[in-house]
This record gives C-alpha cells, sequence and structure tokens, in this order.
C-alpha cells in the first residue's frame, strides 16, 4: 500500500507567513527562475522575493511593455512575450531562456485566468481556462527541460488552487466537446490538472534531478477574479447576500504578499529536498482529506491520485501537440 505523503511537515511557518519572510537568510545569486505572469498580484510578489534574495527571474507576459514597467524597480529581472495559449509563443518564449545557456533552478506556472463565463476557445480548439493554466505550462515544461536538468536540483512550481474541489479532469472530454460548459467546472477542472500534472512530471522527473510541486495559495484579492460578480460569489460561499465575507472564507483571507508566500516555499525551500509531487498551502504540506469533507483546505483524493494523474500526462500530451521528453 502506498505511504501517503500528504501530510504536514510542521515547517514553522503558516497562512501569515509572507513570501519575503519564506525567503529570508537565503542566498539565490546564481540561480534563476522562470515565473509565468511574474509581472502582476501573486506572481510579481514570487518575483519581488525571488530576485531580493539574489536570483535572476525571466518573466513571461502577454504585454511586455506593460510588464517592464511592472518590473522596473527590481533587478536582475528579463521580460519576455509569453501567450499561453498559442503554442508558438510559448516556443518563443522557451527559446528565448535557453538562448541564456544557464541551468534553470526553478519554472513557476503562475499564471492562470478563472471562472471564464461562456466557453472560450484558443486557436487550436482547446477550452481557454484548460489552455491557459494547464496545456500551455505543460508545453513550456517539455521546451524547458534541459535547463531543468542542467540544474541538478530544479524545482517545478503548478499553481493548483483550492478550486480543485469543483472538478476533477475529464480523461474523455477535456475540451467540452460533447459536455455543457461550466465556468466552476472548467476553472476546477484546471487547477486539479495542475496539482496532477505536478504529481507525473515529479515521478517522472526526479531520477533527472527536477521535483514539482503544486501550489494552493489562498483566498486572495487579485486580478484573477476579474469575470467574477458579487452573485458569483454569493454562490461559491465568499460572500453573504450583504455582501459581507463570510467566516469560512475570512479564515483563507491573505495578502498578496501572504498568498505569494507557498509558491516561494514550494521553490526554494530545504524542507523539501528529497520530496516532490506534493500538493502543498500555507508554506507547508496540505493534508489529505476524504471526498466528503466540506474543508475549504486540504487537497482531495482525485487531485493527487497517482492512477489518474498518468492517465492524464498522455491526455496532455494529447492536447499538447507534443511528446514530453521525459
Amino acid at each position: 500500500m502506498q505511504k501517503n505523503l500528504q501530510q504536514p511537515l510542521g515547517s514553522g511557518f503558516d497562512r501569515c507567513t509572507t513570501a519575503v519572510q519564506a525567503v529570508a537568510g537565503m542566498d539565490l545569486h546564481g540561480r534563476h527562475y522562470v515565473v509565468t505572469g511574474g509581472h502582476a498580484g501573486l506572481g510579481l510578489e514570487v518575483t519581488r522575493a525571488l530576485t531580493g534574495a539574489g536570483a535572476t527571474v525571466w518573466v513571461g507576459a502577454r504585454d511586455p511593455e506593460r510588464a517592464a514597467r511592472a518590473v522596473a524597480g527590481l533587478p536582475r529581472v528579463q521580460v519576455a512575450a509569453l501567450e499561453l495559449t498559442d503554442a508558438a509563443s510559448v516556443d518563443g518564449f522557451a527559446s528565448h531562456v535557453l538562448a541564456g545557456d544557464v541551468p534553470l533552478h526553478g519554472l513557476i506556472n503562475n499564471a492562470a485566468i478563472m471562472a471564464v463565463p461562456l466557453l472560450q476557445r484558443d486557436a487550436r480548439g482547446h477550452e481557454l481556462q484548460l489552455s491557459t493554466n494547464h496545456i500551455g505550462h505543460f508545453r513550456l515544461a517539455a521546451r524547458l527541460w534541459p535547463a531543468l536538468v542542467a540544474a541538478r536540483g530544479a524545482r517545478v512550481v503548478a499553481l493548483s488552487s483550492g478550486g480543485h474541489r469543483f472538478a476533477g479532469v475529464d480523461l474523455e472530454d477535456p475540451d467540452y466537446r460533447g459536455r455543457p460548459y461550466d465556468k466552476w467546472q472548467a476553472y476546477g477542472q484546471s487547477k486539479s490538472a495542475a496539482s496532477l500534472f505536478a504529481l507525473e512530471l515529479d515521478r517522472r522527473g526526479a531520477p533527472h534531478g527536477v521535483r514539482a510541486f503544486s501550489v494552493h495559495p489562498g483566498a486572495i484579492e487579485t486580478g484573477l477574479g476579474v469575470h467574477l460578480t458579487r452573485q458569483d460569489l454569493v454562490e461559491i460561499g465568499a460572500l453573504t447576500p450583504d455582501g459581507e465575507l463570510t467566516p469560512r472564507f475570512a479564515a483563507l483571507y491573505k495578502t498578496v504578499e501572504q498568498g505569494a508566500s507557498t509558491t516561494v516555499w514550494c521553490a526554494t525551500s530545504a524542507r523539501l529536498d528529497g520530496l516532490g509531487g506534493l500538493y502543498c498551502e500555507d508554506c507547508d504540506v496540505a493534508p489529505l482529506i476524504p471526498p466528503t469533507s466540506d474543508s475549504l483546505l486540504g487537497v482531495l483524493p482525485h487531485a493527487v491520485d497517482p492512477a489518474t494523474a498518468r492517465a492524464w500526462w498522455t491526455v496532455s500530451e494529447s492536447l499538447a501537440d507534443l511528446a514530453f521528453p521525459v
């Protein structure tokens, strides 16, 4: 019987830890990271914490000029165009990073969209949330694989979410070809996809020195919620009908600085040496909770199931139209 590794380590940190605190005392000079969407929201705070500790960061952004302005005050940051729903753009960004001819110590798949109201597709016909949140990142990791292996100790951090509770992955119809579209189900699928990707990538990558983790950052007010109405937030239990934050969600609420901490912790912490494939929250490994649980913390079994992760990998290669080089 497989041992359950989804158990908190007792990291010494908690939900109030900030990204800067998570790397306090670390010297990351000479280390290189890619942060998708690293110019806004949680991504900007991740970039700020990593560069503050000495790291060099490549930021991938849809609008490079806007991104460059956002990171202008930070040292050792390079910005390049990245549209995750466009395979050519992903390949171009990866080529830009690889041209630097340096090992890549971390790939942080941070960029995301959430709850797109109506079914939208990318140019290849893939559902937009899945394309942005998973397929593009899957392709990017594949293209950057040589640099990750060269680091001899790289980490890939995939941003999942407590939203994985909304849905697992549909192995037969991930793109909503024959089933009705639901924005929350589609978002949940994309976030379950992220955690399953990290799980299987870790299994495949560990022999090459590449470990992977998935992260639930918490409930944070960022641009991710651009599509949400007050009624949406009431329906998912975040707000009362009067517009007040519900007690359950208030307990999860974080500042941007706090919300970026688990990502940074997963990318850098020595406490995770020798580990991988884990879903983390609040700067620690999250507990596995039963499918019947209504807890907003912890990870449900469908998001960390090894058999599903292997099957989803095969589906992902088909969706991304590539063979991952590991």
